[in-house]
């Protein structure tokens, strides 16, 4: 028996030794790690490295950081300022806060700094997006967009856009049972993207499909660049994989038929803005472009969304507001048509609105394949906007040999009648609901509605979707004392910026009034508010991005309530997007013509 004690005590012994040897190891190797990065530093330079922390040898802060979210970089703000130093996804960071402070690295591009993502991102992404461009390439990649996002280009998505947004909203007050906001709001920003932005005309099952795997694109898009089996990369790899394969055989066939009745789309936009710069793109450059677009127009706008709801929701003064400017503009009407039982009006039952009428619509899905329109014919204001459009003749397509460019011929001057003019004509409304009691929108209509404006520019102020954008130093150069040593990456925060500037009164607050003309805290600083970035960089599709959180703030405010279906509003997760835990559950319903009128 005591023998058995000795050897007992013996093994804990041996234990004991072996934890703290392994302590002693961690520690040592944690300060060898940091060392060598101090050791980094430009020897040119007498500024010392801003403050913080490396982490631990390899992974440095990337698990803090995955796990703790804003709190990550809040929390070492407070501790070390608004520049700091860490090591995420593989990379020494610098994670720089203040308008001053990103003053100087946006307006420092192609001489201080370049952009670039993460490793991974830019690996997802592709070489050929405008995202992972710089220089001349950059500016070819930014001339063969800015078609489109036009002023004549975002007029003619918006028809398809509202009644796209029209038919899933109508679907969320139908469905009864509380609704997850989150997943809903990227269903219908992929939608658009898909439907609307591409013109590509898949089928509901398809959509649900090839949303999954997009889903699982964006889950990884933010990884360790480690490809290995079972590695987040590797399962964006194969996520971007298959949805470059659907896209190939899509677009392909898309410009292979030359639907003459298809008004133009971003991807005949993006071919003619090209062939007006001299440059032929190839398939591989149309598809990580078609990628670039969704992931811009998914999880990002999907992300407003979904705050628009929660912020609205919270604050039912905003919501009353607003609602009385769609009023005074014409954009709440009561409903003049006869109704049945149900409440529903002739134009919905037409259309398939009712789940008697149409069990794919009830069920949340669109009959229609919204397609974007040019503008009407006989305003000859707008058309004279609108660039070209397709011919009468079915184009031919080919794949040149030996260089994978594609070639069609150009738009023509002569356009036909869109899908839903046509379907207008014929009495039946994509979409479904009431179009002769409910007005349409335009670009004229958004741009008068100034406080539902204010109310846009404060949801993205206080829960931007994006934490920051990536930078690289191309040389040592001095910021807020330290030193910026060359090849290191560079974080600016626009979260903390916007959530800390000076110039905004009770920044906590949700408060859209501060964008009012009488106030407008906003020009106290150009760099104060920054959602969509600034500088050369600054995002191609905000435009876009405004004009879809309008319609659906519209069709929200003008024909639904809302109420959380939870105990409590959950908390938000910031990354890859800032979004709430639990997707933000709500139970939707129809407002009545008595509430529209209050």
């Amino acid at each position: 028996m005591f023998l058995l004690g000795i050897d007992y005590l013996s093994a804990l012994a041996t234990a004991l030794a072996s934890l703290l040897s392994a302590l002693l190891l961690l520690a040592v190797s944690r300060q060898l790690w940091t060392l060598a990065w101090n050791v980094t530093r430009d020897r040119d330079s007498k500024l010392p490295l801003p403050k913080g922390s490396m982490g631990w040898p390899l992974l440095g802060e990337t698990l803090h950081w995955m796990v703790q979210g804003a709190n990550f970089h809040a929390s070492r703000r407070e501790k070390y300022g608004n520049v700091f130093k860490t090591h995420l996804l593989g990379r020494p960071v610098i994670r720089v806060t203040g308008a001053e402070n990103i003053r100087k690295i946006l307006m420092g591009e192609h001489s201080l700094v370049s952009a670039q993502w993460p490793l991974s991102t830019r690996i997802l992404l592709g070489t050929n997006t405008l995202a992972n461009s710089s220089g001349e390439l950059h500016r070819h990649r930014r001339r063969m967009l800015a078609r489109v996002f036009s002023h004549a280009a975002l007029d003619s998505y918006i028809p398809g856009t509202q009644r796209l947004v029209r038919s899933r909203v109508q679907a969320w007050c139908r469905q009864g049972a509380p609704l997850a906001v989150y997943p809903a709001a990227k269903a219908l920003t992929f939608c658009i993207a898909i439907r609307i932005l591409l013109g590509l005309r898949a089928a509901d099952h398809q959509l649900d499909h090839l949303s999954c795997i997009f889903e699982q694109l964006m889950e990884n898009i933010f990884s360790l660049p480690l490809d290995i089996p079972f590695s987040g990369l590797r399962k964006g790899i194969k996520a971007r994989n298959a949805l470059h394969d659907y896209l190939e055989k899509a677009i392909t066939e898309k410009l292979q038929l030359g639907d003459p009745s298809a008004c133009p789309d971003a991807l005949d936009l993006m071919l003619t803005g090209a062939r007006e710069n001299g440059k032929e793109p190839s398939l591989q450059e149309l598809k990580e472009s078609a990628v670039e677009l969704i992931f811009a127009a998914f999880s990002t706008t999907a992300s407003a969304c979904t705050s628009l709801v929660l912020l609205l929701l919270q604050h039912s003064q905003v919501l009353a507001k607003a609602r009385q400017e769609l009023r005074q503009h014409g954009l709440i009407r009561r409903c003049q048509c006869d109704r049945d039982a149900a409440g529903h009006g002739p134009c919905e039952k037409r259309a398939g609105g009712v789940s008697h009428g149409n069990p794919r619509l009830a069920a949340g899905e669109d009959v229609a394949r919204d397609s974007n329109c040019p503008p009407a014919p006989g305003n000859p204001a707008r058309s004279k906007e609108w660039p070209q459009t397709r011919t009468g003749q079915h184009p031919s397509f080919a794949q040149a040999q030996g260089n994978g460019h594609l070639q069609s011929p150009p738009f023509g001057s002569q356009g036909a009648a869109c899908p839903e003019a046509a379907a207008a004509a014929a009495g039946t409304e994509p979409g479904g609901g009431c179009e002769d009691c409910q007005r349409s929108l335009s670009l004229e209509v958004l741009l008068r509605l100034r406080y539902l404006d204010c109310v846009i520019k404060e949801v993205l102020r206080l829960l931007p979707p994006v934490s920051g954008g990536y930078r690289t130093a191309l040389q040592t150069f001095e910021l807020n004392g330290c030193q910026i040593p060359k090849g290191w990456n560079i974080i600016y925060s626009i979260r903390d910026t916007q959530e800390t500037a000076a110039v905004y009164l009770n920044p906590d607050r949700f408060d859209p009034d501060r964008f009012g003309p009488e106030r407008d805290e906003s020009k106290a600083g150009r760099f104060n508010y920054l959602p969509f970035g600034g500088g050369v960089r600054s995002c191609i599709g905000k435009e876009l991005a405004r004009v879809i959180l309008k319609t659906l703030a519209i069709e929200l405010i003008s024909s639904a309530h809302w109420d959380l279906a939870s105990a409590s509003y959950p908390s938000m997760q910031t990354v890859p997007v800032v979004h709430p835990v639990d997707g933000l559950k709500v139970r939707f319903r129809r407002l009545n013509d008595k509430e529209k009128c209050k």
